[in-house]
């Protein structure tokens, strides 16, 4: 007999769909240790706890497992149910990141203490479930301070640079795919992430600029750069200028000319400001299951949009808005490696080939590849 087939009535039915859908195969198994301590306990756990409050709509699944992991991290002394509420929190979808930024959102409100013994929870569970936790440090560069991963080790560098709105996490499940082969570096552009405030970006050199700043930041002669839309034409740039720096290139879903939308984003941000470029922006990045679903991707990139600033977005785009790179591309002395994205509605394979008539199309990949196919985007790099 099913451990809640004693509540026939609809609560307990409500109840009971609401618990598989986070609990999934461990229902079973709670429901049963509950009921040995106290049946009422058990009984309310359907009826109450799940039947009434968690299974309404107000809240979805995943927002309300980063309630629970919040609450049971700043109360303390529930270490036992912290670890398996972050384990629901991974399978109702919820990244590493996300959870680990409870964590630190417990520390401004319960302290560090409890925030510290969350943080590792966290850690230990996303070990368990074989989750990859990466995490940043700042690094100053010439003028300003940025966000920097580096994987570290003695292997071949490798730089990432992020397209434009986003931050170096945009590469967050690309990385472990990589770093068996390279040392794997990423940091925030200029204007976005940890980067924002920096004095505005003037044009595509003086990304590029900030690129060799890095490269001479952390001792490193010689790097293969990829970048990804905006990061691809700075790759781009940095190989025209800096050849001595760059041993590859990889361009994904990038550009090295200019369209008439992009100075018209730029006034689009200026005049309605951020919250309107949301729309616009992530039905240009992503198909309409990657929105319908609103996993982290989607969540991760609408709030990249969200907090930006719409002087330093229009700043970027103006500086695609400048682009020129087409009648330089000739004197590019790095070897090149071309990325599409076969459903990519801003930069399409038949546009890519301007830059190279052999390419790796991922199917049915949209503009943000590696956000939406991570393991495939990693192959093709790799093979370039």
């Amino acid at each position: 007999m099913s451990a809640f087939a004693a509540f026939p009535d609809q609560s307990a039915r409500i109840g009971a769909l609401a618990m598989s859908r986070v609990t999934g195969g461990a229902m079973e198994g709670i429901l049963y240790a509950t009921a040995a301590r106290s049946q009422r306990l058990a009984d309310n756990l359907v009826t109450h706890a799940f039947g009434s409050v968690i299974a309404d709509a107000a809240l979805g699944v995943a927002e309300r497992e980063l309630e629970t992991i919040a609450m049971l991290g700043a109360l303390g002394g529930c270490e036992a149910q912290l670890r398996t509420h972050i384990g629901f929190a991974f399978d109702c979808g919820l990244s590493p990141g996300e959870v680990m930024a409870s964590a630190e959102h417990v520390s401004v409100y319960a302290g560090y203490p409890r925030a510290l013994t969350m943080a590792r929870i966290v850690e230990e569970v996303a070990a368990e479930r074989g989750e990859t936790l990466l995490t940043a440090r700042p690094l100053g560069l010439r003028d300003h301070t940025t966000a920097l991963f580096d994987s570290g080790g003695e292997k071949p560098p490798m730089v990432l640079l992020h397209a434009l709105g986003l931050d170096w996490r945009m590469w967050s499940r690309v990385i472990p795919h990589l770093t068996a082969r390279y040392r794997v570096i990423a940091i925030d552009l200029r204007g976005f992430g940890a980067a924002a405030g920096a004095p505005h970006v003037s044009d595509l050199a003086h990304y590029a600029a900030d690129v060799a700043d890095l490269l001479e930041q952390l001792g490193i002669a010689r790097a293969h750069i990829t970048g990804l839309s905006l990061g691809g034409s700075i790759a781009l740039e940095l190989g025209l200028q800096r050849s001595d720096l760059v041993g590859g290139l990889t361009v994904i879903a990038a550009t090295a000319w200019s369209f008439p939308a992009f100075e018209e984003r730029a006034q689009e941000a200026e005049k309605e400001g951020l919250e309107a470029q949301i729309i616009p922006s992530l039905t240009r990045w992503f198909r309409s299951g990657d929105l319908a679903r609103n996993d982290w991707p989607t969540r991760y990139a609408r709030n990249c949009v969200r907090v930006a600033s719409a002087e330093e977005w229009a700043a970027a785009w103006r500086v695609l808005a400048t682009l020129a790179l087409e009648e330089r591309l000739d004197a590019l002395e790095p070897p090149v490696s071309i990325i599409a994205g076969e459903v990519d509605r801003s930069t399409p394979p038949e546009l890519m080939r301007r830059l190279a008539a052999n390419m790796a199309v991922i199917p049915d990949a949209p503009h943000m590849i590696a956000l939406t196919h991570p393991a495939e985007l990693a192959q093709a790099i790799l093979a370039g």
